[in-house]
């Protein structure tokens, strides 16, 4: 059988369980934080330490513009 005191333990457990539980639903239904912390992440990886665009950041999108134009004039003609 068990003692108060294991009884008492058992019960602290839990409830840090729990509240880690709790804690982890509340940020997964953050969707405000979670929005925040992906353009974050976006930025970082977009741009250099200094804050101006990577480099192929702006080949990509230079290429994609291209790649529009070629498409426009080719259904146009």
């Amino acid at each position: 059988m068990s003692t108060p005191e294991e009884i008492q333990a058992d019960i602290e457990r839990q409830r840090e369980q729990l509240a880690e539980t709790v804690d982890q639903l509340t940020q997964k239904l953050d969707v405000k934080a979670q929005t925040k912390a992906k353009v974050a992440e976006i930025q970082d990886r977009a741009t250099t330490a200094d804050g101006k665009p990577r480099p192929e950041v702006l080949g990509a999108a230079a290429a994609a513009a291209v790649l529009v134009g070629l498409l426009i004039w080719w259904r146009r003609r």
